[in-house]
């Protein structure tokens, strides 16, 4: 091997060395992006959020009801805790029932997370009860908000729920959703007036317009039915098994 080839093969691997070094000391040692790429999104970042999905009066059956549905979340992209609370009365009487979760939630598939954690039921007319709960909420093809859950009582009863909404958008403020919601029970709950199988099916539309986006006022219709044995329940306590309500309420969220 000549002079003129050792040189040449040093020129060519101090070119390549001198590259490789311009090239490591430009990119991100984190990453390996460009240097001068802004950073990625952080998938780890610490948020929150509060939403108020139904706080409504209720008309109907001659009296006036209010109700209400809330649910917020600490967390990241990956794990969030859940916190969701609802319950109705009579304005007339008093409060009938409220219901409180505490769920941990572990995303599983994109739009879908697991959930797992504790029911408390309180009310002054039922017997406080604590549940296991374990479920999936999500947001499944074509749109549809879904939130099912499976219950597990301390007395070894065992419900479910299911509940689906969707958004049809008339304009960019007015907006209607439909509601859906069907509760199960594998045996008699004879204590809270409820059947096994399918216990109850709720449906309802409701249109809002948004003011703001974090905030709606709306109108709607709410049709609620027992089934089978829970129906018998209700009618045995002088109760219908039936009902059609119309709803004004907000809707907000932060």
């Amino acid at each position: 091997m000549n002079i003129r080839t050792l040189f040449f093969a040093g020129f060519v691997f101090a070119l390549v060395a001198g590259a490789s070094v311009a090239q490591a000391q430009q990119e991100n040692p984190r990453t390996g992006a460009p240097a001068s790429w802004k950073p990625p999104v952080d998938d780890a970042m610490l948020a929150n959020f509060f939403q108020v999905d139904r706080a409504e009066f209720v008309l109907g059956q001659g009296n006036t009801r209010y109700l209400w549905d809330t649910q917020g979340w600490i967390g990241t992209d990956y794990q969030k805790l859940w916190v969701k609370f609802e319950g109705e009365g009579d304005f007339n009487s008093r409060l009938e029932g409220a219901e409180l979760q505490g769920l941990y939630s572990r995303m599983i598939a994109p739009f879908f997370d697991f959930q797992a954690g504790i029911r408390q039921d309180v009310g002054p007319d039922i017997k406080p009860t604590t549940y296991a709960v374990v479920g999936i909420q999500g947001l499944a093809p074509q749109w549809f908000e879904v939130d099912s859950a499976i219950f597990l009582s301390e007395d070894g009863d065992f419900t479910a729920r299911i509940e689906a909404e969707y958004e049809v958008f008339f304009t960019q403020r007015l907006i209607g959703q439909p509601r859906a919601e069907v509760n199960f029970a594998a045996q008699d709950v004879q204590a809270l007036g409820i059947g096994a199988g399918l216990s109850t099916v709720e449906l309802g539309f409701r249109l809002r317009y948004e003011i703001k986006r974090e905030f709606a006022p709306y109108i709607g219709v709410a049709w609620q039915s027992a089934v089978g044995d829970t129906a018998d329940f209700r009618r045995l306590a002088g109760e219908h098994a039936s009902s059609t309500s119309f709803v004004a309420g907000i809707r907000l969220w932060f």
